[in-house]
């Protein structure tokens, strides 16, 4: 059976395409069968990176690890029972096509509610929640005083996941194992900084869930993007010499992927 990725979080400009992008190729230079879905149907980041790759790969000749991509199979609307949903549908069929043939199955979310992304949360064996380090983004997570200091209670996606926790309890499937993933985090020593640490590590006793350390900000992740690029890519494709930054963001990778401790993966690159 393939062990579910879902990458969620219900804001935009969290970075869940980029973390999607990494995670899976990754996974995939690592030697595993990985099978990816994107679920926002609009916007299409994750697909449309795959497609970038696939052009990239095949005008310079290359053949890069990589994950399959998959686009949600069409169902006919006709045959659904009354009150089915057909986005249900959708992704079941999807899933039941790739786990066999699959170690992993990353599904990517689009940055808002949606039925699809309900539903994605529910399969998760691993939630990955991107979040940058603003109190404006962990107010998605949970509500807090105006000092930054107290959690006043959950918010509206830390209760879509418990839902979808309570609901893989009802079907007597594992726990999911929650990683919020904090992103964009500043080098220097800020007191807002500070605050986000202690309010993330507060939350995460409180609700259950690990945290793992993200991405910086930096320009190299929205260079690589029109060539469906990771920074793993980068000697395969003729960069000899590392410049600073990507060493460090390649860094941030390794230690990103080692903090999610995904079943029978060794980080070795």
């Amino acid at each position: 059976m393939a062990h579910i990725i879902v990458v969620g979080n219900e804001k935009g400009g969290a970075g869940k395409s980029t973390v999607s992008m990494h995670v899976a190729t990754a996974l995939a230079r690592l030697g595993h069968k990985v099978s990816t879905l994107d679920l926002d149907l609009r916007q299409r980041s994750l697909g449309r990176y795959f497609e970038n790759r696939r052009n990239f790969m095949a005008h310079e000749q290359l053949d890069l690890p990589s994950p399959r991509h998959h686009d949600l199979p069409e169902i006919d609307a006709s045959k659904l029972k009354p009150g089915e949903n057909i986005y249900d549908h959708r992704l079941s069929a999807a899933v039941a096509e790739l786990e066999s043939d699959s170690d992993f199955i990353l599904i990517d979310c689009p940055g808002s509610h949606t039925r699809l992304s309900q539903v994605a949360h529910s399969l998760a064996d691993t939630l990955i929640t991107p979040l940058n380090d603003s109190f404006i983004d962990f107010d998605l997570l949970a509500r807090i005083d105006s000092k930054g200091e107290k959690i006043l209670g959950p918010s509206v996606y830390s209760e879509m996941v418990w839902n979808a926790r309570q609901l893989r309890a009802q079907a007597g499937l594992k726990p999911i194992d929650w990683v919020v993933v904090r992103n964009r985090v500043g080098t220097q020593r800020m007191v807002n900084k500070e605050k986000m640490q202690r309010a993330i590590e507060m939350l995460s006793k409180r609700i259950g869930f690990r945290v793992a350390s993200g991405f910086s900000e930096r320009v190299i992740f929205r260079e690589l993007f029109p060539r469906g690029l990771t920074l793993l890519d980068l000697k395969d494709i003729g960069v000899k010499q590392l410049n600073i930054s990507n060493i460090a963001a390649r860094q941030e990778l390794r230690d990103m992927m080692r903090e999610l401790n995904l079943p029978g993966v060794e980080i070795d690159f």
